[in-house]
């Protein structure tokens, strides 16, 4: 069972923890290298220590990227977003300018993204579900029964 702890601020309490989730322009395979993989996990967590950020678990696929984040209660969803991936984005230009050649117009990522927020009945099975990606994106959907891996909410 994933431990949640309230966070005391001068005038707030509570937890505030999000599932994010952003991609590649055009889904571009540009962490297929393990060294690049490593980059943007290192570049991530460097900008999360700045920002007061949490990763309770981060992983980093060829063509996106899911984290389980704790944030100050300060901070919405859209600024955790906007400040990992514009961060993320602008230091791999800076460390690796052949990304140039790829993205001449400098949006490493699409415009969306999918930000959830996680309370103490989830937090567990999204941090499985970031920590386990592998598995998920291995899966093929005609090995599932019903035919696709999301739950059932009709039920």
């Amino acid at each position: 069972m994933a431990t949640l702890e309230m966070k005391h601020y001068a005038h707030k309490v509570g937890v505030n923890v999000h599932h994010l989730e952003w991609c590649t322009k055009y889904r571009y395979k540009m962490f297929k290298q393990e060294a690049y993989k490593n980059l943007a996990e290192e570049i991530l967590r460097e900008t999360a220590q700045r920002h007061k950020i949490l990763f309770r678990e981060l992983f980093v696929m060829p063509e996106h990227i899911h984290a389980s984040v704790e944030a100050p209660m300060s901070m919405s969803q859209s600024k955790v977003l906007q400040l990992l991936k514009g961060n993320l984005s602008h230091k791999l230009f800076r460390r690796q300018p052949k990304f140039r050649l790829r993205y001449p117009q400098g949006h490493f990522f699409s415009p969306g993204a999918y930000a959830g927020s996680v309370g103490y009945n989830t937090v567990d099975f999204v941090d499985s579900y970031v920590r386990n990606q592998v598995d998920i994106h291995q899966t093929r959907l005609p090995s599932f029964a019903s035919g696709s891996p999301a739950p059932n909410s009709a039920e």
